[in-house]
């Protein structure tokens, strides 16, 4: 949908965060939308919705993002979420071996379910927890062995 504004082409774009209790989610939105972090961030219920415009060379994007609750006990919500979504990232943390294999599932999910237009882009979050080399190369092994990577395409 784009609309015009001053003569700048307006584009909404629907953006939809999914991953795991507990992975970041609200915390990466907060931070891209109010540019605030907060440490203990109360569990999502259902959704919450946000959005954030930004000037992008002669464009103008509107994102609306939803910002998924994590609890299984939600999941089932999770497709009027991503359903007509321009993009979708799933959020894991990466101090959380368990966390990024619900992730895979998630994409999983978005390829079988989801639009074939949808970009995906998977998010390892809390980076700032991960405190020792010998961690960062178990984590580089994890996920290059579990998406047919090579360590080196990994930026860590």
């Amino acid at each position: 949908m784009a609309a015009t504004a001053g003569g700048n082409k307006i584009r909404n774009a629907k953006l939809v965060l999914l991953g795991d209790v507990g992975a970041g989610k609200s915390s990466l939105v907060l931070r891209f939308v109010k540019g605030q972090f907060v440490e203990f961030q109360e569990s999502t219920i259902g959704a919450a919705f946000f959005s954030q415009t930004l000037a992008v060379n002669d464009e103008t994007v509107k994102f609306e993002i939803w910002d998924t609750a994590g609890q299984e006990r939600y999941h089932s919500l999770a497709p009027m979420y991503y359903r007509g979504a321009a993009a979708a990232i799933v959020v894991y943390d990466i101090t959380n071996a368990a966390s990024f294999t619900r992730a895979k599932k998630w994409v999983q999910e978005l390829q079988a379910q989801g639009n074939s237009n949808t970009i995906v882009a998977l998010a390892g979050n809390k980076a700032d927890l991960l405190d020792t080399r010998k961690q960062r190369r178990m984590l580089k092994r994890m996920v290059s062995s579990s998406w047919k990577l090579l360590p080196k395409q990994l930026p860590m």
